[in-house]
């Protein structure tokens, strides 16, 4: 979709137009949020360091655009705790629209609204996709079967239509991975159709990571028309099913039975932005809403300094009747910083190293 720019530029803007609109709405449900709840906002940056574009809108908000792209920011007034500020800053402060003078309720909302406006983006996103291309289904058929698999001990081939699990009646291919997933070592009653013909076979998944494997592939994506009216609610449903194969996965990672080889950083980001866009509008779309659901929950991890661990601090807050101690916080936020920095480092390792550049630096040693 960028074929009209240098090929070198590609990859650039369509990581540009990316970050910059889950950025922007992100810190669009902050900006929202804080209006609502009364608390003056004194700038919204998209991106960091020096300005490139900027005004002063009607409200005295500052609306800029920072050379570094990565990340964004809303500034919200009075959001330093008194006992932080300078005797001049508190001079400034006008009088009831300071945040930290808000309930722990609106400071909870203004904090939250940012990534529930990601997981608003990613349904409205899948919902326009779906009313343009319709809702994909990936059909209950067996693309291909694994040698050596569960599967094959049971006779099953590719070209095989699941009807049923032990009774159960199965619509998409997403149905067999949950019946199998759940029963590891457990035999299964699969009644197919092969060839036009019904046969009832039984599998035995085998365990792999505490869960149920069979060995096989999905196949056939049809596209199955959806109405506007459906949209909507099919859009919440898919970001739901994102949000959740997404913390299935970060789960794994945690507890060992996934490798840490997929976590990827901002030029992971950008290389899938560049080669993505070359597919199409829609798949720069889908992207986009992916993307944004991860966001959102991302920064809803329990972490301090992300919005998730400010969360955490408000609810302590909330059950004790006061905020935490200066030093906890403190602490809290130092711990919280370095656990990011760790993992950018991390991340961007991975991703240096999935683009072959140790490789290539230890070929050209040797």
């Amino acid at each position: 979709m960028f074929d009209f720019l240098p090929q070198v530029l590609r990859t650039p803007v369509a990581f540009a137009i990316v970050l910059g609109v889950l950025v922007f709405i992100h810190e669009l449900g902050h900006y929202l949020a804080a209006r609502w709840r009364g608390v003056h906002v004194e700038a919204f940056s998209i991106g960091f360091g020096p300005r490139l574009l900027g005004w002063t809108d009607s409200r005295n908000t500052v609306w800029k655009l920072c050379l570094l792209p990565l990340g964004g920011y809303v500034k919200l007034h009075g959001q330093e705790q008194p006992q932080d500020a300078s005797p001049e800053t508190i001079a400034g402060w006008q009088h009831g629209r300071t945040f930290h003078a808000k309930s722990v309720l609106s400071r909870a909302i203004v904090v939250a609204a940012g990534p529930v406006a990601n997981f608003i983006l990613a349904a409205v996103l899948f919902a326009l996709l779906f009313i343009v291309t319709g809702r994909p289904v990936t059909q209950p058929v067996f693309g291909e079967v694994m040698p050596d698999s569960a599967a094959t001990r049971a006779g099953l081939v590719a070209g095989d239509r699941v009807e049923a699990i032990d009774g159960t009646k199965v619509l998409r291919f997403e149905d067999i991975q949950a019946a199998v997933g759940s029963h590891p070592g457990q035999k299964l009653s699969l009644s197919i159709t092969r060839d036009g013909k019904p046969l009832t076979l039984e599998a035995t998944p085998d365990a792999r990571g505490g869960a149920g494997v069979l060995g096989v592939r999905g196949g056939k994506v049809e596209y199955v028309p959806v109405s506007a009216l459906e949209a909507l609610p099919a859009g919440v449903v898919q970001t739901y099913n994102v949000g959740s194969q997404t913390l299935a996965g970060v789960w794994q990672m945690i507890t060992g039975k996934r490798g840490t080889d997929d976590l990827g950083g901002p030029l992971r980001i950008a290389q899938l932005s560049g080669q993505v866009a070359s597919l199409g509008f829609a798949s720069l779309v889908s992207f986009i809403a992916v993307l944004s659901v991860n966001l959102g929950l991302i920064n809803l991890f329990p972490i301090p300094v992300l919005d998730g661990g400010h969360l955490v601090f408000y609810a302590f807050e909330a059950i004790r009747g006061r905020p935490l101690p200066p030093q906890a916080l403190e602490y809290g936020l130092r711990a919280g910083f370095a656990l990011l920095i760790g993992l950018f480092v991390f991340a961007t390792w991975n991703d240096l190293s999935h683009f072959g550049l140790f490789s290539w630096v230890s070929n050209l040693i040797g």
